[in-house]
């Protein structure tokens, strides 16, 4: 019997592979001979949700609450992000704008599927997060990427944007803070930013994930600069939920009625399980746990900057959020893919290179995460220095 493989997609051919996701299988591999490993490469939190959300979770299988829910979320859990919105931004957002999606990956699905036309061109940040762009080319439109050096806190300005708008040009996809640099735009750009882009008619798409991990500034969110801003966030990385796959998106009302129905064809409903267990989220007792576990990214980001520049790093400018730094290796290598591959192979260190995130910081820039104990990040300079002095 012969095997016929069917002709795939061509779009396929404008999705890279994802290189932190094949230093992990590296790791993994090494961990099976028996090294030990220390992670620094993937972006998931080294804690998971807070014991009332846990407790919240088993309360509600107990109580048989899996049923679908609505394609746009639990009208409850819309409404306690509507005021977490007002209580923690002073932004008075109708639930009714607040839709609840399978993860911040699944948002950008809806906002893409609504949003981008075949050849379509959307702007982003160089670098940024890779899956961002491969949203767009899933839906044929296509990612301009534009180089942001440190000088603009690799975030794109309003004068980029009004620079590079073409004639295809439909929107911006901005992400604040970022992954991979634990940046973020300050306000009075983000503004400018929004201005241009209204002035354009296109769309301003905020990734927000990394919001409640701010670390420097008073909490300010894109949603404050109108109504017409489509902000996306996520359960994942404040409220250390990854695996719940659980996010929400926020969009104008005139959106409302095609999200709603594109979330209906495509995922019917968001997990209920977890939509019932991130209700807990927003009650006292989880947010001092999530606050205090804030706290202690900040202690790991004041100790890691230094760390790394002792080692020989640069790190041009001082992640705010998140818990990335975006580390220049140029002064210990030329090239950032073989020196994270050393550092894992002889070190047991991983960190990503800086080629998943855009072409122009891909050869002299690494992304690491802080995301994993103190302990961790001490133990994995200590190897770093040793591994550096036998180089020199």
């Amino acid at each position: 019997m012969s095997s016929h493989l069917t002709q795939l997609a061509s779009r396929l051919e404008n999705i890279a592979p994802f290189h932190v996701m094949e230093l992990a299988k590296m790791a993994a591999e090494l961990e099976r001979q028996g090294r030990h490993i220390i992670h620094m490469g993937i972006g998931e939190p080294d804690f998971t949700a807070a014991p009332s959300v846990q407790a919240a979770a088993s309360q509600a299988m107990a109580d048989g609450k899996m049923q679908y829910t609505s394609a746009t979320g639990l009208p409850e859990l819309r409404a306690a992000i509507a005021l977490h919105y007002r209580d923690k931004y002073g932004v008075e957002v109708a639930p009714s704008r607040i839709i609840i999606t399978a993860g911040a990956s699944g948002a950008l699905l809806l906002a893409c599927a609504a949003l981008i036309e075949k050849g379509a061109e959307v702007l982003m940040s160089d670098p940024s997060y890779p899956c961002n762009r491969h949203f767009v080319a899933a839906f044929d439109g296509k990612s301009k990427l534009i180089a942001c050096g440190p000088e603009h806190r690799f975030q794109l300005s309003a004068d980029m944007v009004q620079e590079n708008w073409g004639e295809k040009t439909c929107g911006v996809l901005l992400a604040s803070p970022s992954n991979p640099t634990g940046t973020s735009i300050k306000e009075d750009e983000l503004r400018r930013i929004v201005e241009v882009v209204r002035e354009k008619r296109g769309f301003t798409i905020v990734d927000e994930i990394y919001h409640g991990l701010r670390y420097d500034a008073a909490p300010f969110s894109a949603l404050s600069l109108g109504d017409d801003v489509i902000v996306i966030n996520s359960f994942s990385k404040y409220f250390n939920m990854t695996g719940w796959r659980l996010g929400w998106l926020v969009v104008p009302e005139a959106l409302v009625p095609p999200i709603e129905k594109l979330a209906q064809n495509l995922f019917i409903c968001p997990s209920s399980l977890a939509q019932h267990a991130g209700l807990a989220c927003f009650e006292p007792a989880a947010m001092a746990v999530y606050e205090e576990r804030k706290a202690e990214f900040k202690r790991r980001r004041d100790y890691i900057v230094p760390a790394l520049e002792g080692l020989g790093f640069k790190v041009p400018v001082m992640p705010d959020g998140a818990f990335y730094v975006y580390a220049d290796c140029s002064a210990l290598s030329d090239d950032a893919d073989q020196l994270t591959i050393a550092m894992l192979n002889e070190a047991g260190v991983v960190m990503v290179p800086g080629l998943d995130f855009g072409p122009s910081t891909a050869r002299q820039y690494i992304r690491v995460s802080y995301a994993t104990s103190m302990e961790n990040l001490q133990e994995a300079i200590a190897r770093l220095q040793i591994f550096f002095a036998k180089r020199r």
